[in-house]
């Protein structure tokens, strides 16, 4: 394996499996470690500059997340994702996330929507400056936000493990034509529910905003695959030249 990343800053005030998690997880996010690649704890060490032991237990963490494969006698690899796995794990999503913003319909306090409506207004701003990077952060607060209004601590725990296999896909899929557009509004029409404290519209509003999240993202996914075979041609004519 080539090398691929960089040192991590050894003055964090985290413990250092989790800082070598946080940059293997963003490793693997931004696709630096790509679906497929065999992870070796040598290196990944030597890259990082740090012992093994926190790589394994970062390693050991990623899997229960969903971000890597870890066979017997075969080693670690980097997980990939199949057009099953997105849909059952929308199914899944669907049903939580309609059954948090019901939960929250019923039981978010004044603070927390005047939270969520600022986060709507400051996504829709980033979304004017064109800075991804901000929008995907605040959406995620915006959806944490949500979470927390439900008052339901294990929801939420499943929630965003199923979430974290997602994560990696997130830019990629916003990043679709039309979508942030498309995704503010739908935010919109949840909060909208859910302040109006109606429980039904609220599961219903998050229903559509994950069936059209789920549609986005294989369409987003299909978009990338004549271009990958284009380059496979490019580089294949490349060299036969």
């Amino acid at each position: 394996m080539e090398q691929k990343l960089a040192p991590i800053c050894l003055d964090n005030y985290q413990p250092l499996r989790e800082v070598v998690c946080a940059a293997l997880r963003d490793a693997i996010r931004s696709g630096i470690l790509e679906p497929g690649e065999r992870l070796m704890e040598v290196q990944l060490a030597e890259e990082l500059g740090v012992s093994r032991t926190p790589v394994r237990e970062a390693i050991r963490k990623l899997e229960q997340e969903g971000y890597v494969v870890m066979m017997p006698r075969r080693g670690t690899y980097v997980a990939s994702i199949s057009i099953r796995d997105i849909s059952e794990i929308f199914e899944i999503r669907t049903a939580l996330d309609s059954l948090s913003n019901g939960l929250a319909a019923e039981r978010i306090t004044a603070e927390e929507l005047e939270s969520l409506q600022r986060h709507l207004v400051l996504i829709g701003q980033q979304i004017k400056d064109g800075d991804m990077e901000k929008i995907v952060a605040t959406d995620i607060e915006f959806h944490d936000l949500l979470y927390q209004a439900a008052r339901n601590a294990r929801l939420v725990g499943i929630i965003s493990n199923l979430r974290e296999q997602l994560t990696r896909f997130r830019t990629q899929s916003m990043s679709y034509p039309g979508r942030l557009e498309e995704t503010l509004e739908e935010h919109r029409a949840i909060v909208e529910c859910i302040a109006q404290g109606d429980v039904r519209a609220a599961k219903r509003a998050a229903e559509k905003h994950m069936e059209n999240s789920e549609k986005t993202l294989l369409k987003a996914i299909g978009a990338l695959k004549p271009k990958s075979a284009a380059k496979t041609k490019a580089s294949v004519a490349k060299s036969d030249a």
